[in-house]
């Protein structure tokens, strides 16, 4: 079995990245004007979510939780909140954290066919199913989210290598 590769993500170099897929979609709304609103895709896409609409001046958020995930097992998509306001996703801006094998991109985008659909991080298998990304990373990759770590002690290399 391989070794999991793990990436981690400042807050600093998160929002960083936010702004980075701000700058990308600034003109790609309905006719190239302001989104009608966002909808963030729980609970990855929830921070994402508010520095895009900072950077847009998009007020109007609305979410949709699809779970996919127990820690690191992935199971059955469930879709346990709907994303009311946003109709069939016209106008509207769809905004994730990471695509990853693509399946919760794909109940979200049957919810919302019209919507727009962006993350800050992409993997191969679920590329296709986003309109906009920044920065693509590996299949084997684990992104590890500010949310999800916290700094702790690291010995350094020198000791850690005599051990």
């Amino acid at each position: 079995m391989a070794v999991p590769r793990y990436y981690t993500v400042s807050w600093d170099q998160l929002h960083r990245d936010g702004k980075a897929l701000a700058w990308r979609l600034v003109d790609k709304g309905p006719s190239g004007g302001p989104w009608n609103g966002i909808v963030a895709i729980t609970r990855g896409g929830l921070i994402p979510a508010a520095i895009v609409a900072r950077e847009l001046d998009c007020r109007l958020i609305e979410s949709v939780s699809v779970v996919t995930y127990d820690e690191e097992e992935r199971g059955k998509p469930s879709v346990v909140k709907m994303p009311e306001a946003a109709g069939d996703g016209e106008g509207w801006l769809i905004l994730d954290d990471l695509v990853d094998t693509g399946t919760t991109a794909r109940v979200v985008r049957g919810l919302l066919p019209k919507a727009h659909f962006a993350t800050i991080y992409a993997k191969p298998a679920g590329k296709p199913l986003v309109d906009t990304f920044v920065t693509e990373v590996s299949q084997d990759t684990w992104i590890l989210f500010p949310w999800d770590t916290e700094p702790q002690f690291v010995a350094p290399i020198a000791k850690s290598a005599k051990a």
